[in-house]
């Protein structure tokens, strides 16, 4: 009886058990998920037609090779163990430098945020170094060290650390304050403060200064070895430029957008999904 009028209330209500809610949210998750898929399917498609097209009609081969040549040069690039090496060392540079500037950008924003003295003390030099170009910290760093390893990691630290503090810095500035006055109240200590407030509230803001910082590296880390490196990605490609060989140019510039995208959307997005998965799904 009970579960007959369970049943004939729903109906009456219009409302639907919420089995079968959740079974429709997961089912139009997986549409929009088909969609957006079939949408950047459809994206390559048309770049690669545009680049066929203008390599077949407009220009001549040795100016843009066909998307052919380029997969061809591409798995030599693979199977010659090049790739590996030259991929080894920029990514060992970008995460030494990459860590270094997280660490210091991260304790310079949190700082910033929960200090007025020092927000005005950091404040003008974060904003120099984020509308100074990269290429000049490149060439600085590469007139001080030269050749050396420690100039592309100099660099990114330079570059990407000033990003990390300026989205740390509004984070702290956004949390909640109730939440912190309410800490003080109890006499909770600045760590704990930290910790267990300020940090977790802070997640979303980490993760953005993550993806941020992470893209400066990539930029700056490969071009400080355009320029003067020895080996690398950067190196390889200037390489392929001073041997006028558009097709080992393009190879190994689109490895390392393939590389990028892959960590931005595989590696790093696997993490922020997995971080965040106790938020509930909001839908329409």
């Amino acid at each position: 009886m009970a579960t007959t009028s369970t049943a004939t209330g729903e109906l009456k209500t219009g409302r639907a058990p919420d089995g079968d809610q959740d079974q429709k949210a997961r089912d139009k998750k997986r549409a929009d998920r088909r969609s957006r898929w079939i949408w950047r399917i459809a994206g390559y498609v048309f770049f690669i037609g545009i680049w066929q097209f203008c390599s077949t009609f407009l220009v001549e081969d040795f100016i843009l090779p066909p998307p052919l040549t380029i997969l061809e040069t591409m798995q030599e690039i693979v199977t010659s163990g090049l790739l590996l090496k030259h991929f080894g060392a920029t990514l060992e540079k970008i995460a030494i430098g990459f860590s270094l500037a997280f660490v210091i950008g991260a304790f310079v924003g949190i700082l910033m945020g929960m200090n007025r003295w020092w927000e005005a003390f950091f404040s003008d030099w974060i904003l120099v170094l984020m509308t100074t170009p990269g290429l000049i910290f490149v060439l600085v760093t590469t007139m001080v060290f030269g050749l050396s390893y420690i100039g592309p990691i100099i660099a990114v630290v330079v570059t990407g650390f000033a990003y990390i503090a300026v989205n740390l810095v509004e984070g702290v500035k956004a949390a909640p304050k109730d939440l912190t006055d309410m800490a003080r109240s109890y006499d909770v200590s600045r760590t704990r403060l930290i910790r267990h407030v300020i940090v977790p509230f802070l997640a979303p803001f980490i993760f953005t200064a993550i993806r941020y910082g992470f893209s400066i590296a990539w930029k700056v880390a490969t071009l400080t070895e355009v320029i003067g490196g020895n080996e690398g990605i950067g190196f390889m490609m200037r390489r392929e430029f001073q041997l006028f060989s558009m097709a080992g140019f393009l190879a190994w510039a689109l490895l390392f957008f393939a590389f990028a995208l892959f960590l931005e959307r595989v590696v790093l997005q696997h993490q922020i999904d997995r971080f965040f998965r106790w938020r509930p799904e909001v839908t329409t």
